[in-house]
């Protein structure tokens, strides 16, 4: 759920990039969003059948946003490297808006990789075998 509001954030950011520097027109903006507002309903509709123990709805999470989403949120900045442009002149040349945009890239990818790892530690295998099981997670009892 970080992920998909740090997607959101980010989303917001470039639209109103694209709006204040006249750089993308309203035909751009709107395919844009009509990509990533239904990929982010989607991710959270996957999420909530995962929470509810969905082993398919874990897998999808994980190979559609784990490894595709983060690919494509990753492309342009290595490409970028990859092109001897370097991290210290890209920084040098940023503004205030292109900061905020890396900053949310950054959250967004390591929401990503965390939920990801989160999602295969052994409490959670534990609570998908108790869900296909057909019955609750144990809980956790507490150590005083």
């Amino acid at each position: 759920m970080t992920a998909v509001a740090a997607g959101a954030f980010e989303t917001a950011l470039a639209v109103g990039r694209m709006v204040a520097d006249g750089s993308g027109s309203a035909a751009e903006i709107a395919v844009g969003l009509a990509i990533r507002l239904p990929v982010f309903a989607v991710a959270l509709l996957v999420a909530v059948r995962m929470r509810r123990g969905r082993g398919w709805a874990r897998i999808a999470l994980a190979l559609g946003l784990g490894v595709a989403g983060t690919a494509s949120m990753v492309v342009e900045p290595i490409r970028a490297l990859a092109q001897s442009r370097s991290l210290a002149g890209a920084l040098s040349e940023a503004g205030v808006m292109d900061l905020a945009f890396g900053a949310s890239r950054a959250l967004h990818v390591a929401a990503v990789l965390t939920a990801v790892v989160l999602m295969f530690l052994p409490a959670a295998n534990t609570f998908f075998r108790a869900r296909r099981a057909g019955r609750t997670a144990p809980r956790r009892s507490r150590v005083r």
